[in-house]
């Protein structure tokens, strides 16, 4: 026990490894080809998490604005990297346009959050508004991978629909609205259906972590409110944001559609 909270040894976490194994063994058994995914993901979610759990300890104690920044910098970089990985486009460039609509618009929700909805003192204390920009940027970016994609896999497949639009009158915005809306929507989905399910089909990992941490249950409750509608939020804005942004370029100077098929 440490304050109230029951500790996980090495020996519990690594009887945890079991959940793996299964995994693993229901992909060797039934050929699904993803054992070497699971074994990577294992590796990169065990070191991964100790290495930022040692980083946020030292953050937490040095209490320095530059470093809770810095530290949430990083964690835009790697979020835009793993969109990239997601997103293989090569014609037309999304990225910076990407990555600074994530920093200013995670920034501010963190920002809007820490200080006004939370009222902390100062605004950047790293024990609040590093995991409430890592909860804005882990959901966002995977709703900006399915936007961007799915944007660019429909504009190549009705290719031939734009054009036809374009050619009677229609300016590139007419000619992808149906592609732009379905986008955006594909990537907001998900938010939106945690939100339909949250307390009754499935308790967040905020909510569950401040339970088993001691908190009020009733209290973990409004954090965890503020958590649903801030994720809806933040992905609403960076998508729209980002998916005006990448149509454009979609787009030439003429309105010519600029993405070749494949």
């Amino acid at each position: 026990m440490n304050d109230g909270i029951i500790n996980i040894s090495i020996t519990q976490l690594l009887l945890a490894l079991l959940f793996i194994v299964i995994a693993q063994v229901t992909s060797f058994i039934y050929r699904l080809g993803l054992n070497k995914d699971i074994t990577i993901g294992t590796i990169r979610t065990v070191s991964q998490l100790f290495l930022m759990g040692y980083a946020l300890t030292f953050i937490f104690k040095a209490e320095n604005l530059w470093l809770t920044l810095g530290i949430f910098l990083v964690m835009v970089f790697s979020a835009i990297f793993i969109v990239k990985g997601r997103v293989k486009e090569k014609e037309v460039p999304y990225m910076m346009a990407t990555f600074i609509t994530m920093v200013s618009s995670y920034f501010l929700t963190a920002l809007f959050v820490s200080k006004v909805l939370v009222g902390v003192t100062p605004w950047w204390e790293p024990r609040y508004f590093i995991p409430t920009a890592g909860m804005v940027i882990g959901n966002s970016m995977s709703a900006l991978a399915i936007s961007i994609e799915r944007l660019f896999s429909q504009m190549r497949q009705q290719r031939d629909v734009i054009e036809m639009k374009l050619s009677l009158g229609a300016n590139y915005r007419e000619a992808s609205a149906e592609i732009f809306r379905n986008a955006v929507s594909a990537g907001m989905i998900p938010s939106i259906n945690a939100m339909m399910g949250v307390g009754l089909v499935f308790l967040p990992g905020m909510m569950s972590g401040q339970i088993l941490a001691g908190t009020d249950p009733l209290i973990a409750i409004r954090y965890q409110i503020v958590v649903m509608f801030m994720l809806v939020g933040s992905t609403a804005m960076s998508s729209i944001i980002v998916m005006l942004i990448v149509r454009r370029r979609c787009f030439g100077s003429g309105e010519e559609l600029l993405l070749t098929p494949r």
